[in-house]
């Protein structure tokens, strides 16, 4: 996953204002006691952060995937 996959799933999940400070703030046990954005910063997999964002805010596996996307 990109980086820029990992904001877009954010902020389609939890809105564009409250997805960065969700990275900031919240402390995710899955990540090492670490913020997203400190996982992400220390080079952490786009994807492993996002799962374990999901996980720890009871996202729905079903979104984990984000939103369909229809073709051009």
């Amino acid at each position: 996953m990109r980086l820029s996959d990992f904001w877009r799933l954010m902020d389609e999940e939890f809105g564009a204002g409250y997805s960065r400070t969700l990275a900031r703030d919240l402390v995710v046990d899955r990540l090492g006691d670490r913020t997203a954005a400190e996982a992400l910063a220390a080079g952490v997999d786009p994807r492993a952060v996002w799962e374990a964002v999901c996980r720890a805010q009871d996202v729905p596996r079903e979104r984990w995937l984000g939103r369909d996307i229809r073709p051009r």
